[in-house]
């Protein structure tokens, strides 16, 4: 049972709901930010100081390709943040042990993987696509607390479940 004077649940379902319109605002300036580099790629290509010599086509297609992989992240974070939103008031319920939460923890944990997929693919393009002249520093690729955070949340929604089975034997038994 949440305290009295607890303030985490109001405070996370406020910050959760929050987020989930920064996602999508998130989302919405990818997507302009593809549709005017594409709508003028020469502009694009000047303000993002691709060097004079260089072939903007490469450039193009792979930044589209990147933009395009991150516009994937939104309704992958948006499943995260709902499923969490509803764990959080289950949580205000005083109830979280329950079945619907290691549902929504498993599917976080499969969100998780494939954005640490995704962090790998973008990181790769924009190693490719680095070079001397032009260099990509992108926050993506590899991380090990992303994977751990994967391992972590498949863990705990098996938790979850078993504690939910431990749960109703228990309230069949009395």
């Amino acid at each position: 049972m949440t305290k009295p004077g607890s303030t985490a649940p109001p405070v996370a379902y406020v910050s959760l709901r929050i987020l989930i319109v920064v996602n999508w605002l998130y989302g919405a300036a990818i997507l302009g930010l593809v549709i005017f580099a594409n709508s003028y790629p020469a502009w694009f290509m000047k303000a993002i100081d691709v060097p004079p010599g260089m072939d903007p086509k490469p450039v193009m297609i792979a930044l589209t390709a990147i933009a395009s992989l991150g516009l994937l992240a939104v309704p992958l974070n948006h499943l995260i943040l709902t499923r969490l939103l509803r764990m959080v008031e289950t949580v205000r319920r005083g109830d979280p042990f329950v079945a619907a939460n290691a549902y929504r923890l498993q599917a976080i944990a499969w969100a998780l993987l494939a954005l640490q997929v995704l962090s790998i693919v973008i990181g790769s393009i924009g190693k490719a696509i680095s070079s001397r002249g032009f260099p990509i520093h992108l926050d993506a690729g590899f991380s090990a607390s992303g994977w751990l955070a994967v391992i972590l949340m498949f863990v705990l929604a098996r938790v979850f479940a078993e504690g939910t089975l431990m749960r109703e034997d228990l309230e069949g038994t009395i």
